[in-house]
């Protein structure tokens, strides 16, 4: 790829991942409208593992308290409310995982399409606004429970189609469940790791059994890139997210759909 086209998605994908707006579809649409190439698996993998690093990064302190939580836990079986916060993360995180490595050879070939994207893009967005207008956010992040991990982590599910968004599904349970909008953005952010993890597993399993070429300086360009612009996000996001609220993304997204729709 061109040093232009490295940059331009690095930013995409760093950018967009724990936005509401999908960055799987902003990463697709330079190849339907500019006609650009296939960036490859291996530049896939790259930047989101530049992601990966930055929510690690950006929730460090977060982490160590639920590791330490969980080994506790499993040397003395008593739960705190940190192990109890982190087994329910991971269970959240396993339907997409599941899901993501049975059927992604078929999502692959049958919904990246940017006629799937325009119609998810919009789809999804009057529910983000429904969800952030009526959910009463009063709980806190520590707050979630068995049930609402699960109903969270199965709306990931619907991430797999391009457009749909993560973050925006995540959020949009969350906030339905009653808890508040930085709160709703933490659970979604901190859920992504276990799901970006295992996605770029797949991945790097995928590129390692096809011994594909590998253009190093794109990788190495696209995490740092794709990481730096990532990290930026998720703090500005969450410092302004309680007083901006979630209708600047769904008119985005809604704005998005329809220039897509006249473009093709």
């Amino acid at each position: 790829m061109e040093l232009l086209q490295v940059i331009v998605l690095s930013l995409i994908q760093g950018f967009t991942e724990f936005l509401p707006i999908s960055s799987s579809a902003h990463l697709l649409i330079p190849h339907h409208v500019f006609d650009w190439g296939d960036q490859g698996l291996a530049f896939d993998v790259a930047v989101h593992l530049g992601s990966l690093l930055a929510v690690i990064s950006y929730f460090r302190k977060d982490i160590w308290k639920l590791l330490v939580a969980m080994t506790q836990h499993l040397r003395t079986g008593r739960h705190t409310e940190n192990s109890q916060f982190a087994y329910y993360l991971l269970i959240g995180s396993l339907p997409l995982l599941i899901l993501g490595l049975i059927g992604r050879d078929w999502i692959e070939i049958n919904l990246r399409t940017l006629q799937i994207i325009i119609i998810s893009t919009v789809l999804f967005a009057p529910l983000l606004l429904a969800a952030d207008l009526f959910g009463n956010k009063k709980r806190k992040h520590q707050e979630l429970d068995l049930y609402s991990a699960i109903f969270i982590g199965a709306t990931q599910i619907l991430a797999l189609i391009p457009g749909a968004s993560r973050s925006g599904l995540t959020i949009t349970a969350a906030l339905f469940l009653g808890f508040n909008r930085e709160s709703a953005s933490r659970i979604s952010f901190m859920m992504a790791i276990p799901a970006i993890a295992g996605a770029s597993f797949i991945k790097l399993f995928d590129l390692a059994t096809r011994e594909l070429p590998v253009q190093w300086t794109d990788i190495i360009l696209g995490i740092f890139t794709s990481g730096v612009a990532a990290f930026i996000c998720i703090a500005l996001f969450l410092k302004l997210i309680d007083r901006v609220g979630f209708l600047p993304f769904v008119l985005y997204r809604l704005l998005l759909g329809s220039i897509l729709f006249f473009a093709i």
